[in-house]
């Protein structure tokens, strides 16, 4: 890969941040809050727009990590540059890596399984959504039919 589809890293970077408010609010919504124990009428006032600007920071930097790490390793150009094998490392990434961060968290924050099983799920789908667009996106000449 000799440069950055940089239209690639704006979608993977957004995906958390957009996909987090379907998947915590419309779909777990008041099943996720009442995991950490909040009460949704309850709910402490934040800042949303310092919360949501540090996210999108932290998911470029996940999103460069993701690209680098889709294109490492010897003769990694060509047929594997595809969905598949993007949401693949995403995926291996959450499970090897992001869960047990979360498992050990949780134990530690005596949160509870349901929480972390959200939350695990959340990152799994993430991880694999930006992983499959970043390595399909970067490799358009490869996964293009002719």
């Amino acid at each position: 890969m000799d440069s950055i589809n940089w239209f690639s890293m704006v979608i993977a970077t957004i995906i958390p941040v957009s996909f987090g408010f379907i998947y915590y609010k419309i779909i777990f919504g008041n099943i996720w809050l009442d995991s950490i124990g909040i009460v949704y009428k309850k709910k402490k006032k934040t800042n949303m727009i310092i919360i949501i600007g540090v996210s999108i920071i932290l998911s470029f930097f996940l999103s460069f990590f993701l690209l680098n790490f889709n294109n490492s390793g010897i003769d990694q150009e060509g047929g594997y540059d595809t969905f598949q094998h993007g949401a693949w490392h995403g995926t291996f990434i959450a499970i090897t890596v992001v869960s047990p961060v979360i498992v050990m968290n949780g134990l530690f924050s005596r949160k509870s399984w349901k929480n972390m099983l959200i939350n695990i799920l959340y990152w799994i789908i993430t991880l694999a959504l930006m992983g499959g667009i970043l390595d399909a996106m970067n490799h358009w000449e490869n996964v293009m039919i002719p």
